[in-house]
């Protein structure tokens, strides 16, 4: 197996029984592949390595009892360290971790853990204590795995709280869809209903102004036959016109024969026969009269005017 990488070497070389040690190996990576290979070697030795970190499938090697990854410069652990559920010795002395992944409060038979000589939190390393001998180191793995589970405990809570935020938020988002919803169909029946009712009211304002005209129109109409008629004289009535009609022309009638008489007696040899003789003699007076008449009425005028 060449130094660095373990690759090149079988490690079944490396077996002991159930006990594998690959330390001093001088590695900086895990050959998690022929390991995997290997369910037999329950109990794994990668002390004394340049391990900065474990690969993610590493925790497929479920089949540790017993890991010892001391004296490496590990600065943290896989998220999901606490498949390893069959691990109950595990010596993590002298690296370099602060904390551990929330996952390691699943190693539920973990017995003995030793964290000194690592950079912990120092609330995590007031709970794993010292580990100088085998009660303490037992005593640590107890501590520490109540502490992980709190913190498990307390993140799953607020996993909960996050939860029943979101889902209290979505039904608040729901609520407030709903009633959006509910106030845009509003809005959108009110929208139809004004709509209606205006177009109902321009059908009666153009029923009434098509109405309105037609009065107009007929008015008009009215207006213009009435002065037609009313230009007319009052129609007597047909027996009264017909009786002026006949007296009009028997006035006219003789009207015409006191003219034809006068005629006949100043102009034909008439004038001489005593009916003749009586007319110009009446003819005579009636226009001097006439004259007379309009002397007087001269001088009147002149009297007047003086």
């Amino acid at each position: 197996m060449s130094r660095g990488s373990g690759k090149g070497l079988s490690l079944k070389d490396k077996l002991d029984g159930n006990e594998l040690d690959l330390s001093l190996c001088d590695l900086n990576e895990v050959p998690v592949r022929e390991l995997a290979a290997l369910p037999k070697a329950t109990i794994l030795d990668l002390s004394c390595n340049n391990l900065i970190s474990l690969p993610s499938d590493f925790c497929s090697l479920m089949h540790l009892v017993k890991l010892d990854l001391s004296k490496n410069r590990l600065q943290q652990l896989p998220l999901d360290f606490g498949r390893l559920v069959n691990l109950q010795h595990l010596d993590l002395l002298n690296n370099r971790l602060v904390t551990l992944p929330v996952s390691f409060a699943q190693l539920k038979n973990l017995k003995w853990l030793d964290l000194k000589d690592n950079p912990l939190d120092p609330v995590l390393a007031k709970v794993a204590g010292d580990c100088l001998d085998e009660k303490q180191c037992k005593q640590a793995a107890v501590k520490v795995l109540q502490h992980m589970k709190a913190i498990q405990s307390e993140q799953d809570r607020q996993r909960q709280r996050k939860l029943q935020a979101e889902r209290e938020m979505e039904k608040k988002r729901e609520a407030e869809q709903r009633a959006k919803e509910a106030q845009e169909r509003e809005l959108r029946k009110r929208e139809k209903a004004e709509e209606k009712e205006r177009r109902r009211r321009e059908y009666d304002a153009q029923k009434a102004a098509k109405q309105e005209m037609e009065k107009k129109t007929k008015k008009e109409t009215v207006q213009t036959r009435k002065p037609a008629s009313s230009s007319r004289p009052p129609q007597p009535p047909r027996h009264k016109h017909s009786w002026s009609r006949s007296v009009l022309r028997v006035l006219l009638f003789a009207l015409l024969c006191v003219l034809c008489a006068l005629a006949a007696c100043k102009l034909t040899e008439l004038q001489r026969q005593p009916l003749c003789i009586s007319v110009n003699t009446l003819y005579e007076d009636v226009v001097a009269a006439l004259q007379n008449h309009k002397t007087l009425q001269n001088m009147l005028q002149q009297n007047s005017q003086q």
